[in-house]
């Protein structure tokens, strides 16, 4: 296990077995933008069966021309699996240790890859990369609660203490930049957590560009345990999923609700489905600056009652000094 540095210079990561690097999918140097989406219909049904002709993209308002559009189930997959182990979800450990461990089993194939980091008070690589079920679930086993004490009773006065209860931004934003970005193909990062953030060093903000910079798409499962803030007279924990619904909204995911109806093993399931019903389409912008900049993505449909669940736009490549 390893620890993830946060305060100082975040941790450089050399992956074991990852393919190979500085090969990102979305800024190469033809400068054609890859995308990823889904597509679904009114009552959140999965469409499947669409071709090029069915879609309009634009780039900061403007159409562009399609230069290429398929199904990309086969693409080679790198999931990140990020579990909170804040003391609010120790009572979940064990339900997510199962779940997780035969979702692996189910989706990992040969070309694939998975890593599994935990955070709470800290952010630990529990297990780098691998397509091996059976270290995940040695990575898995490894799950403890990992918390601030201190953390559970936030003081008078947030501004002058920050205890740090669960850096969930800094899982995400080091999980992307250190772990996901240097990888191709499709890449996710799942996070099981009740939504809550205290004490990370980078902002939401900083979490979502970095997860857009390394083209992965964040998925968030909101996972409350509900008696534990009642059992300890806290009525502000885990009553929003408005974090995790911004960190995947903006990068082509959504949020699944976990709970008695829809349980864990449900949703990893919906999350196969989703991911095997994925489509990709390219372009070369017609803005060819070489800036950095943000460039704001909107695909549409000839559809009016389908809805495109894409990320909300990329980074563009900056020309070398």
């Amino acid at each position: 296990m390893r620890r993830l540095a946060l305060l100082i210079v975040p941790a450089l990561f050399l992956p074991a077995g990852s393919r190979a690097q500085d090969e990102p999918t979305i800024k190469v140097n033809v400068d054609v933008v890859n995308i990823l989406f889904n597509v679904r219909d009114k009552r959140s049904g999965l469409i499947g069966n669409l071709q090029k002709g069915d879609f309009t993209i634009y780039e900061d308002g403007k159409q562009q021309e399609i230069k290429y559009f398929n199904r990309e189930t086969d693409l080679p997959l790198t999931i990140g699996l990020l579990i909170d182990v804040s003391a609010s979800q120790g009572n979940l450990i064990e339900i997510e240790k199962d779940a997780a461990s035969q979702f692996f089993s189910q989706v990992l194939r040969k070309q694939d890859l998975a890593f599994l980091i935990s955070f709470g008070a800290e952010a630990e690589l529990l297990q780098d990369y691998t397509n091996s079920p059976k270290l995940l679930r040695a990575g898995l086993n490894g799950l403890q609660v990992n918390s601030d004490v201190s953390g559970l009773h936030p003081g008078p006065v947030p501004t002058i203490y920050q205890p740090k209860g669960t850096i969930l931004y800094d899982a995400v934003y080091l999980a992307a930049s250190d772990q996901l970005k240097g990888q191709v193909g499709r890449k996710v990062l799942v996070l099981i957590t009740d939504g809550e953030d205290q004490g990370s060093h980078y902002k939401i903000r900083d979490a979502i560009d970095a997860a857009q910079r390394a083209d992965a798409i964040v998925y968030g499962f909101y996972y409350v345990d509900r008696a534990f803030y009642m059992g300890h007279g806290l009525v502000f924990g885990g009553v929003s999923d408005s974090a995790l619904r911004q960190m995947s909204e903006e990068t082509g995911g959504h949020v699944f609700h976990i709970d008695r109806k829809n349980p864990l093993q449900d949703a990893f399931r919906e999350l196969q489905d989703e991911m095997r019903s994925q489509y990709a389409i390219g372009y070369t912008p017609t803005n060819a600056a070489k800036d950095g900049t943000f460039r704001r993505i909107e695909i549409r449909t000839n559809n009016k009652d389908y809805k495109v669940q894409a990320r909300k736009g990329y980074f563009a490549s900056k020309a070398p000094n």
